[in-house]
């Protein structure tokens, strides 16, 4: 029995707006959904506060547990998509545990950039503009 781990199946445009990081062997996308900017916008009153919720927490547990919450609910949105959309082929859910016990500290402060990187694709928007189908009317 081999230990290789395929990557997960989740969507084109899941992928464009993800960002990918490695939790022990395994690559994770982190991916902002609305379910994830629901719990996200609970937890902190929005993703406006996100930030600075980040960067004003007073002490290093605190804001270890903050990066630790948002990796892991991160984290998921791409094995629920894949659950999803592969019900014989369910992947198990990323607990806050794992992230704490697989992860360093070091990793950590990586990981908020990738926080940081996947909100900004997650909200991203692509304007297009359309030819105008109101005619001058005359």
């Amino acid at each position: 029995m081999t230990n290789e781990v395929k990557p997960l199946e989740i969507d084109e445009a899941s992928e464009e707006r993800s960002t990918v990081i490695t939790i022990g062997d395994r690559e994770y996308r982190l991916i902002l959904t609305t379910k994830a900017t629901k719990a996200i916008a609970k937890r902190y009153g929005g993703l406006e506060n996100l930030g600075e919720k980040l960067m004003k927490t007073e002490n290093f547990e605190m804001a270890l547990d903050e990066v630790i919450y948002l990796i892991t609910l991160l984290a998921n949105q791409s094995i629920l998509i894949h659950n999803l959309r592969n019900k014989e082929d369910k992947q198990e859910i990323l607990t806050e545990e794992e992230v704490e016990l697989l992860t360093s500290p070091l990793d950590l402060a990586q990981y908020k950039n990738a926080i940081m990187a996947s909100m900004l694709k997650g909200t991203k928007r692509n304007v297009e503009s359309e030819e105008s189908k109101n005619e001058a009317v005359g």
